[in-house]
Order: structure tokens, then C-alpha cells, then sequence
């Protein structure tokens, strides 16, 4: 990916990740939809009109160029073609060269490593295409899943907010994990 060139087709060993097309609406919604998916998200289950919304911002995001942009990539399995997930890379700063990556796995293939794998690809991206310095990642502490995948892409938990945000009719707590360019390098060298 050149800067403000869209992203084309990134492989890893199980996985293509690609750009978002209208074809995809099927696989979105079938996890967007579930209330066991967005538990621990900012939003709840969507319906067809949000998944539709949500699908055309995907599908646009293929390009970082100003803060706030983000690349957006449907997780395909390569042996099936099946749409199992997404990622998302989100510029926060230019200045400070720092990033948020962001995952979801359709939950009927969770524990096979697929959002680690397509994570060190975003991280990828990240340090190497965008030259970023550190790309952090948020959670609900709650969400152990989520937080062994930061984990194994060898982020650090750097901070715990106890209850710092009212979400779906309760107090949920945030947890921050982070890597910095040079910890990606020692560990992909």
C-alpha cells in the first residue's frame, strides 16, 4: 500500500485480506447483526439498513491520507472463500504517528488464530507502509478473547479505566494495549 493509493489484496498464510465490496453485505450482517458480537462494542446489533451504512464507509476505506481515516479489510478464508471478519487500521495522528487496529471474527470461527494472523498483517501495514510509531488497541477488560489476541501480536496492557463509560445500561471498563515500531521490528527480525 502506497500513501493514498488504495490497498489491493493482502495475503497471509490462511487469510486474504481485502477491500470491502457489495458482495460482502451477506457475510457483514451475519455477524453485525449478533448481540453476542457487539457485546462488548460501542454499538449494538445492527440491522440490514446499519449493516448497509456500515458496509458503504468499508467499502470507501481503502486509502489513509488524513487523520481519522481508516483502512478497512474483509477477513476471507482462502480455502472456502467465506467472509469471516474484518479488520481496521484508524489514523489518529499524523504528528504523533499513532494508529488503533480493530478486529471482529464471526464467532463460528473464533479459536483458530485468524484474528492474530490478520492482525500482524495490519501491524504490518501500520509500521512498515505507514511508518507509524505505535498503534494501540481497546477493549472491554471483560472481553479476555480479544485481549489474548493484543497479546500475542505482543502489545502491552498500558492502562485499566475502571467503569469509565456507560454503555448498553451499565458501567463498562476499558482496557489499552499498545506496540511501538521498534517492538514490531525486534519481534518480526
Amino acid at each position: 500500500m502506497n500513501l493514498g493509493n488504495p490497498v489491493a489484496v493482502v495475503e497471509t498464510e490462511r487469510l486474504l485480506l481485502r477491500p470491502f465490496t457489495p458482495a460482502d453485505f451477506s457475510a457483514l450482517y451475519a455477524y453485525q447483526s449478533r448481540a453476542d458480537v457487539t457485546r462488548y462494542l460501542l454499538w449494538d446489533g445492527r440491522t440490514e439498513d446499519q449493516v448497509r451504512e456500515a458496509l458503504g464507509k468499508k467499502i470507501a476505506a481503502t486509502v489513509v491520507v488524513s487523520e481519522g481515516d481508516f483502512l478497512a479489510l474483509a477477513v476471507e478464508l482462502k480455502e472456502t472463500g467465506a467472509v469471516i471478519g474484518d479488520l481496521t487500521l484508524e489514523l489518529f495522528s499524523w504528528e504523533h504517528a499513532c494508529g488503533e487496529l480493530g478486529y471482529i471474527v464471526h464467532p463460528d470461527h473464533h479459536g483458530h488464530g485468524y484474528a492474530t494472523e490478520g492482525g500482524r498483517a495490519m501491524l504490518s501495514i501500520a509500521f512498515d507502509e505507514l511508518c507509524l510509531h505505535r498503534v494501540i488497541g481497546r477493549l472491554e477488560p471483560r472481553n479476555v478473547a480479544s485481549a489474548r489476541v493484543l497479546e500475542k501480536l505482543g502489545m502491552r496492557r498500558e492502562a485499566h479505566f475502571v467503569e469509565n463509560e456507560y454503555l448498553k445500561g451499565e458501567w463498562q471498563s476499558e482496557a489499552v494495549y499498545a506496540i511501538l515500531d521498534r517492538e514490531w521490528r525486534a519481534r518480526t527480525s
